[in-house]
């Protein structure tokens, strides 16, 4: 095996006799492989998940998890490879009633429709039905309680599910999944919305459902959570299984090292700093809270300096950097731009005190697809093209040349659609417009995402070369190659900055940290 691969799956204990038991998987995957177009999403993955167990799989964004589950579910036929629940071979992805009875997935955004009530959601279309084909509310009702109560789900059925609490929600999910028949479910990030003592009591269901021969596909990015809720692990990296072995077995640095491919021994190369000491500080953060996303977030990006804010998905970090330039309104705490306090909730304010910003989404926040290159280039830059609201088309024109030549977008010319061009060069476009102002502060979300090698490598050194002119940098990401040239990296989890790690650092610690793993434990 290459890249350091183990597969470490342990065999079956041995019946009385001394024989395997004859007892199948309760699902097997095989050489699974799954293409979308150019892109390779699943390897040759394979997974085997046992009765009664909890497992859980694991890897870094796109190592093909999510792929994985949609080919378990049946909403994806694999391109190769088998699957088989209890032995048998998987159904037809058309039957969809014969997958239900296999395998349900509770997802991290609910399915459960809030506008009717707990008894209508957990027999949406399979309705109680009397006489006449009538569906019988009281029957309905009745069916519900006792399908709540048998799996010890206490919620009224007749409650509209829109005041649910997301804990409320999951369990009415799980419920309705073990009504079809099935016995595997999967949880997919199913701790990112719940506080420390809702996560308990999730574990505490997780334990009762095992007792009573239910098994958990367990995925989560808290690493923590696996070592304390689940017996065994699989690791995908880059489309492909790495390990797989009990979570007792295997090490919390082992583990690491497994989802990056990195020994611990490997460092990243250090890039020469361009903070200016002497120059006022580009962003500063004091006591910034929003209730129920982040809190106390405190830090400073020098003239110059280029800082890292990491995380996974649900830490916090993308609604630091969009209170920042005006996105959301803080509840407590200030931000200050190259001096300046902008009004809270105000993106003009915040591009007025020198903020330039590269939201996450470029196709949803980035730039309007049927508007030209130059108009959106300039978008956030009136003041520039002329005054008393008339615009000029020359100014216009000559600034939008200027971007798209420093910022080598590919184009016939500055009036082409901006929904023409490649994934690269449209977020060449979201770039040109945050840098069109010369902003003292500079704030990336995710600034790579969906582009390919060559324009990420260019977009990258465009960011530095920015730092050295002396703007600041706040670079939000759980992307590692984003986060490679930061003087430093500030990790949040769970709301709060958690560590901060210098220039030099490993990936095998970054990635921990963003975690939540204490690799000394």
């Amino acid at each position: 095996m290459s890249d350091g691969e183990r597969a470490v799956t342990p065999a079956p204990a041995p019946a009385d006799d001394g024989r395997a038991p004859a007892t199948p998987p309760v699902v097997e995957a095989t050489g699974i492989v799954k293409r979308f177009g150019p892109t390779v999403a699943l390897n040759g993955a394979r997974i085997t998940i046992r009765p009664g167990e909890t497992h859980a799989l694991v890897g870094r964004n796109g190592a093909g998890k999510s792929t994985l589950v949609s080919v378990l579910t049946g909403l994806h036929a694999p391109d190769e490879g088998t699957v088989t629940f209890g032995g048998d071979p998987a159904p037809r992805l058309s039957d969809r009633d014969a997958w239900r009875r296999r395998v349900a997935c509770v997802y991290q955004k609910s399915t459960i429709i809030p506008t009717l009530t707990v008894a209508e959601n957990l027999f949406l279309n399979r309705h109680h039905h009397g006489r006449g084909r009538l569906i019988t509310w009281t029957g309905l009702r009745r069916q519900a309680q006792e399908l709540l109560s048998t799996w010890s789900v206490d919620v009224d059925p007749q409650s509209p599910a829109g005041e649910l609490s997301v804990e409320q929600r999951q369990f009415v999910e799980i419920a309705r999944a073990l009504s079809f028949g099935a016995r595997f479910i999967i949880l997919d990030e199913p701790t990112a919305q719940l506080d420390a003592a809702a996560i308990n009591r999730l574990f505490d269901r997780i334990r009762d459902l095992q007792r009573q021969g239910v098994t958990f596909l367990f995925i989560s990015h808290h690493l923590q959570e696996v070592y304390e809720i689940c017996d065994m692990v699989t690791v995908f990296r880059d489309a492909r299984h790495i390990v797989t072995a009990p979570v007792a077995d295997l090490p919390r640095t082992e583990l690491v090292a497994a989802m990056t491919g990195e020994a611990a021994a490997d460092r990243q190369q250090v890039r020469s700093s361009t903070l200016d000491p002497a120059a006022a500080p580009a962003l500063s953060v004091r006591d910034l809270g929003r209730d129920g996303t982040y809190e106390d977030v405190t830090f400073q990006v020098g003239a110059g300096e280029i800082v890292g804010l990491a995380g996974a998905a649900a830490s916090g970090r993308t609604e630091v950097a969009e209170t920042v330039v005006g996105l959301w309104a803080a509840a407590t705490g200030e931000v200050e731009i190259a001096g300046r306090r902008p009004c809270p909730g105000s993106v003009p304010a915040a591009l007025a005190a020198g903020a330039g910003f590269v939201p996450q989404d470029r196709h949803h926040q980035g730039f309007v697809p049927d508007m030209s290159i130059a108009d959106n280039a300039t978008l956030s830059v009136p003041h520039r093209l002329g005054r008393n609201g008339l615009l000029s088309r020359d100014r216009r024109d000559r600034l939008a040349d200027n971007m798209i030549e420093k910022l080598a977008i590919k184009t016939p010319g500055p009036d082409l659609p901006v929904s023409s061009l490649s994934g690269g060069n449209q977020q060449k476009v979201v770039m040109a417009r945050a840098l069109a102002d010369d902003p003292r502060l500079l704030v990336l979300n995710k600034k790579t995402a969906g582009v390919d090698v060559r324009s990420k490598e260019f977009l990258l050194g465009k960011v530095e070369q920015t730092a050295r002119t002396g703007t600041g940098v706040l670079i939000a990401s759980d992307e590692l190659d984003d986060l490679r040239m930061c003087d430093r990296i500030l990790v949040m989890f769970q709301g709060r900055v958690t560590t901060e790690i210098s220039r030099g650092w490993h990936d095998h610690d970054l990635v921990a940290a963003m975690e939540g793993v204490d690799l000394n434990a």
